[in-house]
């Protein structure tokens, strides 16, 4: 028994259409197609519905597809034993991340995996855009987020937890003076995460949990850290970042803090993959990577 077409069968299922299955395969639909339609020929029944508008599985074809996806779990599970038993890692994980995550959390996690396992292929998008995971083909997602991530049918697992703070050049702080209260803020330059020019709000919360929240107009609007901390340090004003992201520039001292017994709030690092079933063994073993090494990198 060929078990090719069962396989190709379940992807196109669950990825709801032959074209989005086909990217998360890297093949053409045209061969998933073929596979599905000589499956089809072989068992004698219809299990797809095809138009050029509808996606539909037939009943029948549910029933097969229920058989076939624990089919394809068992000859996974097969191999995930064999791999484990060598210790060998092969294949491609595709991730996909923001332009600062890959910076300054990804990147040294990305290159200890690759050096372990050699045999492994990473696939990386870096982007501040939301990724559809099922449509591209995209094997996991690491996200930062202040707000609950909306309901959806991914499988969310936080990472680790970050904290905000306001920082700047000890130069801008002998010009323009040290705030000491989150009221003395007002008429200091500020310098805004995002490239909206909207106005910026300062958001801060103290130790025993009190917030303060005022809008300021940005001097500088930018969705890329670097840009700002680089602003940040040359005197431009006051910026709020991550602290690990500015972990060097503390050191150096080339940023100091602005008003230390605030935070600039927090943020959650959640990883989210499409499913838990059929997750290839290296993208099972990356993800497991990133959750028991991240947290020292984003740590402060």
């Amino acid at each position: 028994m060929d078990m090719n077409g069962y396989f190709y069968f379940v992807h196109v299922v669950e990825k709801k259409g032959f074209a989005p299955a086909g990217r998360a395969l890297n093949i053409p639909k045209s061969r998933l197609s073929r596979h599905v339609s000589q499956l089809e020929d072989q068992l004698g029944v219809r299990l797809i519905q095809r138009t050029s508008r509808q996606f539909k599985v037939t009943e029948m074809g549910e029933a097969i597809y229920q058989h076939a996806r624990k089919a394809v779990d068992e000859i996974e599970a097969a191999r995930i034993a064999i791999e484990e038993s060598s210790n060998i890692l092969t294949g491609k994980v595709r991730l996909t991340c923001s332009v600062g995550m890959a910076q300054f959390a990804l990147s040294p996690l990305v290159t200890r995996f690759l050096k372990a396992h050699p045999r492994v292929e990473i696939i990386q998008q870096v982007t501040n855009q939301s990724v559809d995971l099922i449509e591209t083909g995209v094997d996991m997602a690491i996200r930062a987020h202040s707000a609950p991530l909306p309901d959806s049918t991914m499988i969310h697992r936080r990472l680790a937890t970050v904290t905000w703070g306001l920082l700047a050049s000890q130069s801008y702080i002998d010009k323009a003076g040290a705030p000491m209260t989150p009221e003395e803020l007002d008429g200091h330059a500020g310098l805004k995460l995002g490239w909206n020019s909207d106005t910026g709000h300062w958001v801060l919360r103290a130790s025993d949990d009190s917030t303060f929240s005022k809008p300021y107009q940005p001097l500088l609007c930018s969705d890329d850290m670097v840009t700002l901390k680089q602003a940040a340090s040359a005197g431009l004003g006051i910026v709020g970042l991550p602290l690990y992201t500015c972990r060097d520039e503390l050191q150096a001292k080339r940023l100091v803090r602005v008003l230390p017994e605030w935070t600039a709030g927090s943020a959650d690092i959640s990883l989210l993959m499409p499913s838990r079933q059929g997750v290839p063994p290296t993208v099972s073993r990356f993800a497991n990577f990133l959750r028991d090494e991240l947290p020292a990198i984003v740590a402060t």
